[in-house]
């Protein structure tokens, strides 16, 4: 999903990629970028919120990111434990949220890429 200015610049951005955890599908969260000019009036957290809506109406039960629980934990990312990531990800920032309760239950293992990529895809015609 993008965001941008009235003028058509591109103010923010974010990626997911679909993934496997063990053989549970859930979706990868990243890379997530603002434009400096940008920082600080909350489109990243806009961003993040807007396409986690847009995941669980697509059916998605989880998404999982890397990054520090202090700033995430807003947006309902827990530190998760048992997933075994790529090196040298740092167990410590491998963070996740539900988006149905109760969908990280029992969800362990290797993450690795999903087999087939289902996109999700939008726009945001601007923020101003």
């Amino acid at each position: 999903m993008v965001a941008r200015d009235g003028d058509g610049i591109l103010a923010g951005a974010v990626r997911y990629w679909p993934i496997m955890i063990g053989t549970a599908p859930s979706l990868l969260l990243g890379p997530i970028a603002v434009h400096p000019t940008r920082q600080g009036e909350g489109l990243g957290a806009s961003l993040i919120l807007q396409t986690a809506t847009k995941a669980s109406e697509y059916g998605w039960l989880r998404i999982l990111l890397v990054g520090d629980e202090p700033y995430y934990g807003r947006f309902g990312f827990h530190r998760r434990t048992g997933l075994e990531m790529p090196r040298p990800t740092n167990p410590e920032r491998v963070l996740g949220r539900e988006l149905q309760h109760g969908s990280w239950e029992e969800v362990v293992g290797v993450v690795t890429p999903a087999p087939h990529i289902i996109p999700m895809s939008n726009s945001i015609a601007s923020h101003g």
